[in-house]
């Protein structure tokens, strides 16, 4: 079964006063030596896993455009030489659109980048300015024009609602500035005010509007009717593409299949096992240098230099995993007979208690439909349409 591979980029110009993800500002200048750690790391976990064939690879972060197409040029062939990938490997980069230039993204279109990921937001330079992106509107259409011409044509473009005071008509007006260009994919998700964030504790001592939760629940409803119409499907909770531009990294994770994660903070999941690395910069190149002087001390076994620790799932876990994972997606579920071969046990004989109650509340559904991932026509078990607002709800009967 091929793997995907996760690489966590955390650097960013600036964090945004919303963002509660391992990224950090202000250290640009640790990136040649992070590269350096990103190649051994590779090279370290690459040799417990000979022969790997490898469909997907995305660099998140932060902001994985800050690296040089050179820098990025060393990792690809760090990966090369230890993993296999597969001629048609999807392989996607996030980029702020404020920081590239159409000659590093034809750079970058040359090194095998096919995919790329917009953060845009909104359309709005007023809510830019409240979530501190370093770009405006007018950096977004210059972006994706330079993406066109350097040959990109999978784009997504990520945007967020339910901000403070935003209106319906506001949010209305960046979903058509969205369309207008023509991208191949759409990630709409809902703010989430975190503790810790500057949005977390302004919104504590009352400073920042708490975002209105029945006016979000139809900035949803309404994104889903206008990209529905516009010839775009939901394949996920917060996700819809244009047919055949799923993003087959992200399925990875929903169908709860094996992914490695390589960088600061980077999880993976393979053979029952979770595993995480460190969080800090420093101490991921403290772990990573110490390998490098000492090959003998590094970590053995399926697990980088830089891991944190790691847990065995058990075999209930894995399945509950399958379970709220795959619901997620929209209109694949989770298959019946996918779950049989995997665990080799009927999904109902384990959760027939819990499918029954949420069948009786309206919020799952039986469907026969044809997927991917089984190849024929097969019995799922998916979110009903009112269920997409409430999933949260659902997936908490398969935890424990």
């Amino acid at each position: 079964m091929p793997f995907s591979l996760y690489f966590h980029i955390p650097f960013c110009i600036h964090r945004c006063a919303y963002c509660d993800f391992n990224t950090y500002s202000g250290r640009q200048a640790l990136i040649p030596a992070y590269v350096d750690a990103l190649c051994r790391e590779i090279e370290t976990v690459a040799k417990n896993f000979p022969g790997t064939e490898v469909h997907t690879l995305f660099f998140g972060g932060g902001t994985p455009s800050l690296l040089a197409p050179r820098q990025f040029d060393r990792i690809f062939a760090a990966l090369s030489a230890g993993f296999k990938i597969l001629p048609r490997a999807e392989i996607s980069l996030e980029a702020n659109p404020g920081t590239v230039t159409l000659d590093s993204l034809r750079s970058l279109r040359a090194l095998g980048f096919n995919r790329l990921s917009f953060g845009v937001q909104s359309f709005h330079p007023d809510e830019l300015r409240q979530l501190e992106r370093i770009h405006d509107p007018f950096d977004v259409f210059e972006a994706v024009t330079w993406a066109r011409r350097a040959g990109f044509d999978n784009l997504n473009l990520d945007l967020i609602y339910g901000l403070p005071e935003q209106s319906l008509d506001r949010w209305s007006a960046t979903l058509r500035w969205a369309l207008s260009l023509a991208p191949e994919h759409l990630s709409l998700y809902a703010l989430t005010i975190e503790r810790g964030t500057p949005f977390g504790r302004w919104a504590a001592r009352g400073l920042l509007p708490l975002p209105d939760p029945d006016l979000a629940a139809e900035m949803y409803e309404r994104a889903g009717q206008v990209l529905e119409a516009n010839g775009y499907v939901q394949y996920e909770i917060s996700n819809w593409a244009r047919p055949g531009f799923e993003c087959r990294h992200n399925l990875q994770y929903w169908r709860n299949l094996p992914y490695l994660g390589f960088g600061a903070g980077a999880h993976g999941c393979f053979g029952g096992l979770r595993v995480a690395n460190v969080l800090r910069v420093e101490t991921y190149l403290r772990r990573l240098q110490s390998a490098a002087s000492s090959p003998s001390s590094a970590v053995r076994r399926p697990f980088s230099p830089a891991c944190a620790g790691y847990h065995r799932l058990t075999r209930r876990a894995e399945m509950q995993e399958t379970m709220f994972l795959g619901l997620r997606l929209t209109r694949e579920g989770v298959s019946a007979r996918g779950f049989a071969d995997r665990f080799g046990v009927e999904m109902t004989d384990v959760f027939g208690i819990e499918i029954a109650e949420l069948l009786g509340l309206g919020l799952l559904e039986w469907a026969n439909i044809q997927t991917s991932e089984v190849g024929q026509t097969s019995e799922v078990l998916r979110l009903t349409q009112r269920a997409r607002l409430l999933g949260n709800q659902v997936f908490m009967y398969f935890v424990e």
